[in-house]
């Protein structure tokens, strides 16, 4: 996952050796190496890397994918599946970007809405 900022302060993360079921919030970046089933929200970024193995449904600002997500996925801002990274389920963010020999099915939705109002805000910050 060479594309990720160096640094990006992570403030959990779940390894490779470990599996957990359950609901998971957090506010800044997590990453997840290890198993995990659940649900996912937050306001920060989410990093699936290459162990990765995520069941979920995830609402974060942005995800980050070189590993396996089965599940319905929503970013804020940008949704990124590397050349690793498999995706089975439906993607919904405002900007997507699938790496040369990333997997994806399912179904996308790209969000005009948060495009749309940050042209608004670029242009009445011109307009100033």
């Amino acid at each position: 996952m060479n594309k990720i900022e160096t640094g990006t302060k992570i403030s959990g993360f779940i390894d490779k050796e470990t599996e957990f079921i359950g609901d998971i919030k957090f506010k800044e970046n997590f990453r997840i190496d290890g198993i995990f089933k659940g649900k996912i929200i937050s306001g920060g970024g989410l990093i699936i890397g290459e162990t990765g193995e995520v069941e979920a449904d995830i609402e974060v600002v942005s995800i980050a994918v070189n590993g396996r997500v089965k599940g319905s996925l929503k970013a804020k801002e940008k949704i990124e599946i590397f050349s690793k990274g498999r995706i089975i389920g439906s993607l919904a963010a405002p900007k997507l970007l699938i790496e040369d020999g990333a997997f994806f099915q399912g179904s996308c939705q790209m969000e005009m809405k948060s495009l749309e109002s940050k042209n608004r805000e670029s242009e009445i910050k011109t307009v100033k």
